[in-house]
């Protein structure tokens, strides 16, 4: 089974903090660094963290991070 791409994570209502790293083409630590820090918004369930693919998309669309989410 192949991982998915980009476009199919893009497609998914949510995506994991290493679908993000797919996504972003960064590197899975600094994707986990990212949302830490509070630059890519994030919820936490349990042990689990999920980013909002919609907000991702935004961020893409714009090139930045809105000031609303950050």
């Amino acid at each position: 089974m192949k991982p998915p791409n980009a476009t199919e994570i893009l497609s998914q209502p949510t995506m994991t903090v290493e679908q993000l790293a797919t996504v972003l083409c960064i590197g899975r630590q600094q994707a986990y660094e990212a949302v830490s820090r509070g630059d890519i918004p994030a919820i936490r369930l349990g042990r689990r963290i999920l980013i909002s693919t919609q907000v991702i998309r935004n961020i893409l669309a714009e090139g930045s991070i809105p000031e609303q989410v950050a």
